[in-house]
């Protein structure tokens, strides 16, 4: 019976990461699509289809690797297509096709938490197995928007960190775009202590406000869980 309810949980984690990544990378396809390019509609990708997204290792693989790990899973789909020099405005484009990725995150997270609150309070009393999945849900896709607002390629920061980089610091640019998914490894493998300090305290934060959850209430619908 536990071996059973460890691989249902397990399931049920990347099913909501596969959900959230699909959302992510459709977002970044719909604004660029607003700015005036269109290779996202053209290759078929501005669907929440997940078979038109999915990429193995990043839907799959790796987000069980760090489950296996006892780390919260997140990880990602194919990339969206986009031409940036299709955009309108060359200079805020890619920015603002970037951070609709982890917009669209924190807004599933809103909605989930709305819903969280709606049944915390109903007179329909709900499960507390039902609104320890919705806090999973708000949990990862705030995760899973945080993470992708780190400034290192290939994640979403590193488009706005670019974007008000001042000329005189392309070297960086450069170094950070030959480098930055090595240097993205070496975070989650190795410096897993560094990264928590850096995503973990605005996770909770945010988590705490839109379920309304102290700290101790959020750690323990998340340990009841993980």
């Amino acid at each position: 019976m536990y071996c059973f309810m460890e691989i249902a949980t397990f399931i049920f984690l990347i099913a909501i990461l596969i959900m959230s990544v699909v959302v992510h990378e459709v977002s970044h396809g719909f604004i660029a699509l607003a700015l005036g390019d269109f290779t996202a509609k053209y290759a078929g990708r501005l669907t929440l289809n997940p078979l038109k997204h999915l990429d193995p290792v990043g839907s799959f693989l790796f987000p069980a690797l760090l489950v296996m790990l006892g780390v919260p899973p997140f990880g990602w789909a194919r990339p969206v297509p986009y031409n940036p020099y299709n955009l309108r405005d060359q200079k805020w484009g890619p920015a603002l096709v970037a951070v609709a990725g982890p917009l669209s995150n924190i807004l599933v997270a809103f909605v989930f938490g709305m819903m969280f609150r709606f049944a915390a309070i109903s007179e329909v009393a709900a499960s507390t197995a039902f609104l320890t999945l919705l806090v999973v849900v708000i949990y990862i896709n705030i995760l899973l928007a945080v993470f992708n607002l780190i400034p290192i390629p290939p994640l979403d920061g590193s488009k706005i960190l670019f974007a008000v980089l001042p000329h005189r610091y392309l070297a960086i640019q450069r170094l950070l775009e030959a480098y930055g998914f090595f240097i993205l490894l070496i975070l989650i493998f190795i410096g897993r202590g560094i990264l928590g300090l850096v995503i973990l305290p605005p996770t909770f934060l945010l988590a705490q406000l839109l379920t309304g959850l102290s700290p101790q209430e959020l750690l323990g619908a998340l340990a009841a869980f993980f």
